[in-house]
């Protein structure tokens, strides 16, 4: 196995506890081992079977292998590549942020904003841990991006995002992190019906969870659209096949994404089309961020031996 295809499955593994980590908060086991980290309800081997207990110990399990996968990540990059090495650099980031990811994890519980717990506390630490989720995936997707470049390749000049596609990546998160607030709203306060849930948007005596909900879908579309006409432009700029392919990878996702959150909201979230709404998502920001990679490479002044691997997410740029 290469160092790209290992850095690939570790994104892949990252990308898979995230979801499970949402099937955690949407069946309400984010309290299934109490107010214990890292032990389970005080034990290393809890004798209790109830479900949220083995739903919360599960997704701990996972989050400990990824941790594990991470810090082989970057063994690897710094025993593989020299000095200077962007993989090198990428692998050191991923290994910072999952770090964080494990202590954010580690304070809801130990705070106790789990569960049932409507408190703005709640809300405001889900958007912190989005944040860094999102910044972990970016980091592993770029460690996946210039492990498959040769080694020590790198412009010579330094490379900028350009603009527009920098506020595509600001407007994903924005939305990412509404729709962080409208899950838990979805969760702690579910609707019967969809003309019940419309009463719990616009209603004064809402909890502050279900008034801001409306959000999520409003940036979603405007933001979503904002990213896909971003990617749009960029493609039309650029003559390299791979930002063609991040392009036309952006364009498709944003699509199905607003799909999803029509159909979501249609069938008031269930719990299994909320994990699929998040999927896209975490697709939509990694086809995003290696987008974002590959134009700033190409504006760079020197910028051949660098695109000389674009990796096994999107194909070799032309020449």
């Amino acid at each position: 196995m290469t160092l790209a295809a290992y850095a690939a499955c570790v994104l892949a593994w990252n990308v898979l506890v995230i979801l499970w980590g949402a099937y955690v908060r949407a069946t309400g086991s984010g309290a299934g081992c109490g107010a214990h980290w890292p032990l389970c309800n005080g034990e290393v081997v809890p004798r209790s079977a109830e479900a949220a207990t083995l739903i919360e110990l599960t997704h701990r399990l996972t989050s400990g292998v990824a941790l594990l996968l991470v810090v082989g990540l970057v063994v690897w990059a710094f025993r593989s590549r020299p000095r200077g090495d962007r993989a090198r650099f990428w692998a050191a980031a991923s290994g910072v942020l999952i770090v964080v990811e494990a202590l954010l994890g580690a304070g809801l519980v130990l705070f106790e904003l789990v569960a049932d717990d409507a408190s703005t506390a709640r809300a405001f630490a889900m958007i912190a841990h989005l944040i860094n989720t999102f910044a972990l995936l970016a980091a592993l997707t770029l460690a996946v991006r210039w492990s498959a470049a040769p080694a020590g390749a790198a412009p010579s000049a330094p490379w900028r995002v350009p603009p527009f596609l920098a506020a595509a990546l600001a407007g994903v998160v924005a939305i990412a992190a509404t729709g962080a607030v409208a899950a838990l709203g979805d969760t702690l306060f579910p609707a019967r019906s969809l003309a019940e849930g419309l009463r719990q948007d616009f209603s004064p005596a809402s909890h502050f969870l279900l008034r801001l909900r409306i959000l999520h879908p409003v940036l979603g579309v405007a933001l979503g659209l904002l990213a896909a006409l971003a990617a749009a432009l960029t493609a039309l700029r650029s003559r390299e096949q791979a930002v063609h392919a991040g392009a036309a990878a952006v364009v498709a996702l944003v699509l199905l994404q607003i799909a999803c959150g029509f159909a979501n909201w249609l069938l008031l979230a269930p719990i299994w089309l909320q994990i699929v709404h998040l999927l896209l998502a975490d697709a939509l920001w990694i086809a995003l961020v290696l987008l974002a990679s590959f134009a700033a490479e190409a504006a760079a002044p020197a910028r051949a031996p660098a695109m000389a691997g674009a990796g096994p997410l999107l194909a070799t740029p032309e020449r």
